[in-house]
């Protein structure tokens, strides 16, 4: 018997009036993956996740975790978390009180709150930090006790919108990295939301490409940068020089283009119903180019 995904949507759809921001969107995460979804703004992206954390109600489809639905589960009673792109830390109270709000809230003593609380941070690299100020934290720091303050309340499924979007250029490339090893550390399904391809390429176990409201490809880094199956997923995933040509032959799956100026190429072709005769986009990956002398 397979095991059973911590999150799977199933046709999951959101329309606003006559405009429809998510499309039957299908997926499932395995428990433990760092999954992805990558696209640009207005794809329908944040819309996805805030119908998964239960911040607006999706108009078709199915939505579960562990395997069971929570279409009628209210946002705080779903086993999920979320962190924001503007991590919202109470400036009133200090880290250990910010750690520990979650687990107040459900009614969890003072003793239990504590030792959890500390467990947390500890895992998070900011042991003894507890009684100190929110505002005496750098931005990193800041990142690791808004994450801190989700696991603590052990989710099946954290979500995070853009968390790194506010950070500085320096600081966005090391919590790349922090992120994936918190990740790996609490082996709890991530879903990240970005329009950011390196921080998908880095940290991802699955990327889903979106655009306009529908998932373009799922796949690893490696499946959407060298075999991708649409001209926006190549375009849109990694750097690439685009140009037309059109079909001369086709020879397994090695296709001979000609472009407009008569020079001929050779290439792999990644869509369907490819056929001679048809004009079609070329991606050149920069490194892919040779240059010699005449």
């Amino acid at each position: 018997m397979s095991q059973v995904p911590d999150l799977e949507c199933r046709a999951i759809s959101k329309s606003f009036d006559d405009f429809k921001a998510v499309k039957d969107v299908s997926f499932s995460v395995p428990q433990g993956t760092f999954f992805s979804i990558l696209g640009p703004s207005g794809c329908g992206k944040t819309t996805l996740l805030r119908m998964i954390a239960g911040f607006q109600k999706p108009t078709g489809g199915d939505l579960l975790i562990k395997g069971r639905s929570v279409l009628e589960v209210p946002p705080n009673k779903r086993p999920v978390s979320m962190v924001f792109q503007h991590l919202a830390l109470f400036p009133m109270m200090n880290i250990g009180a910010n750690v520990g709000f979650g687990l107040r809230q459900r009614g969890v003593n003072r003793a239990d709150t504590k030792r959890q609380v500390e467990r947390v941070l500890e895992r998070v690299g900011l042991a003894g930090v507890a009684d100190r100020p929110v505002n005496s934290l750098s931005g990193g720091q800041k990142q690791r006790v808004a994450i801190a303050r989700c696991m603590v309340l052990e989710p099946d499924v954290l979500l995070l919108d853009e968390p790194l979007g506010a950070l500085d250029l320096k600081l966005r490339e090391h919590m790349k990295v922090e992120l994936k090893q918190l990740q790996s550390e609490f082996n709890t399904t991530f879903v990240y939301i970005t329009h950011d391809q390196s921080e998908a390429l880095v940290m991802s176990d699955q990327i889903a490409v979106m655009n306009h409201g529908v998932f373009e490809q799922v796949g690893t880094a490696k499946e959407l940068y060298y075999e991708p199956e649409t001209a926006f997923v190549a375009g849109f995933v990694g750097e690439a020089n685009r140009f037309s040509a059109r079909i001369d032959s086709i020879e397994g799956g090695t296709l001979s283009m000609v472009t407009p100026e008569g020079r001929t190429l050779r290439g792999i072709g990644a869509g369907q119903g490819l056929a001679t005769g048809t004009t079609v986009d070329v991606f050149v990956r920069p490194e892919a180019v040779r240059l010699s002398r005449l």
